[in-house]
């Protein structure tokens, strides 16, 4: 039976997140936001801190590090492994600062993709390495299997053509997991993933983004002409299997999904304890044991938006550990995400309201965690895209048949 509490073991782990998010995050969090583009050179030594906590602990340490589906093994009992842990720790982080989390060296979406599809031997060759995730085009923005990027085997060596945008800590990260098809004739199934070094001479930056929130994380855009990638550096089989179709490269996003859900989930939570502490201030408590009709109009919507951020709390929670447990959890994965990304919105716009010209303000962080939070409900899948993913699940409808 699953329990959705914090399990005992993990609760150390989300004590030190929380502390890293108050003591180091949230400290810089305005600073790097006005220098955008600027390196947080902070994060070096917690990144640092964070490598030595995952060697020393079996549940990794307080960072958002790469995260690998188990189970499989006949074990019937409940499993609360990497993907958990990782959810939880990113939550805490979060309500800290999410440019700053994903500008965490060797914290990056890319690594969760390697750790999700990489061998035993890539994952040994890619340790310690920072990795960004490069899956968005011009053309192909939520239809990530419209990707036109091409992969064309030449002896020992795929040669990449493309372009790249959108790619989240590109210019600082040492690998690049980029989406490639090896046949666009063969559609989804051709698409596969390969790690290229950030110094691959045919991986060219083209510009960074300025952007509404998240600044203090670089977002790369990325030309790759003639980029010549060793043939062991893709991830997952070589060969293209229609019966599998897109099953292997969506199975990144059915661990990664979660993980921006739980991002979302951390922003949500700072809004409404912000809120809660400025309500409080201006003489309004509310309260959790009353029915939200017998309290102020304020109290009231506080109450909901407590619901909601409880729902994608718990939804993020269940996607990760089904991971865990070796389960399918697509369904659930894009369901957390979807949830969570409009939660995170939504409250963060609903706090601002509610705290009036104190949440507009810049010298208050939540006008701030309104500008993040949009995006949470963008990348890694977008909200109508997660719908989409959801109703072909419950429909049981193939993507040709329900698009």
């Amino acid at each position: 039976m699953i329990d959705l509490e914090v399990p005992k073991k993990f609760k150390p782990l989300v004590g030190q997140a929380h502390q890293v998010a108050e003591e180091v995050l949230r400290p810089i969090s305005r600073k790097y936001d006005l220098g955008e583009h600027e390196r947080p050179v902070e994060l070096d030594m917690l990144a640092a801190l964070i490598d030595g906590m995952n060697e020393g602990a079996a549940t990794g340490g307080a960072g958002a590090a790469g995260v690998r589906r188990s189970g499989g093994d006949g074990d019937t009992g409940n499993r609360n492994g990497s993907n958990l842990s990782t959810a939880l720790s990113i939550m805490e982080m979060c309500w800290g600062d999410v440019g700053l989390l994903l500008s965490i060296p060797r914290q990056g979406l890319g690594n969760s993709a390697i750790a999700s599809v990489a061998t035993d031997e890539q994952l040994a060759r890619y340790e310690g390495k920072w990795a960004a995730m490069a899956i968005t085009e011009p053309e192909a923005g939520s239809d990530a299997s419209a990707i036109r990027t091409t992969a064309v085997l030449d002896g020992d060596e795929y040669v990449l053509n493309g372009e790249k945008i959108y790619v989240t800590a590109g210019e600082r990260a040492d690998l690049v997991v980029v989406w490639a098809t090896l046949d666009r004739s063969q559609g989804r199934a051709a698409i596969k993933s390969f790690v290229v070094e950030r110094s691959n001479p045919g991986m060219k930056l083209d510009r960074l983004e300025h952007k509404l929130g998240i600044r203090a994380s670089d977002t790369a855009a990325f030309r790759l002409e003639d980029c010549r990638v060793p043939k062991e550096d893709l991830l997952g089989s070589p060969e293209i299997d229609t019966k599998k179709s897109f099953a292997g490269a969506m199975q990144t996003f059915d661990n990664t999904r979660p993980l921006v859900a739980a991002m979302a989930v951390g922003v949500a939570r700072a809004c409404i304890e912000h809120t809660e502490q400025v309500l409080a201030k201006a003489g309004l408590e509310v309260d959790f044991d009353k029915p939200a009709l017998t309290q102020s109009a304020a109290a009231s919507k506080l109450l909901t938006l407590q619901a909601d951020f409880e729902a994608a709390r718990l939804l993020t929670m269940e996607a990760a550990w089904l991971a865990d447990n070796g389960k399918p959890n697509s369904l659930q994965a894009s369901m957390a995400k979807a949830k969570a990304g409009r939660t995170g919105v939504d409250v963060a716009l609903a706090c601002i309201e509610l705290c009036g010209a104190a949440g507009f303000d810049e010298t208050e962080l939540l006008e701030k965690w309104a500008r993040d939070a949009k995006i949470l409900d963008i990348f890694e899948g977008t909200q109508q895209i997660q719908l989409l993913v959801v109703a072909r699940q419950l429909l049981g409808k193939s993507s040709a048949e329900l698009k």
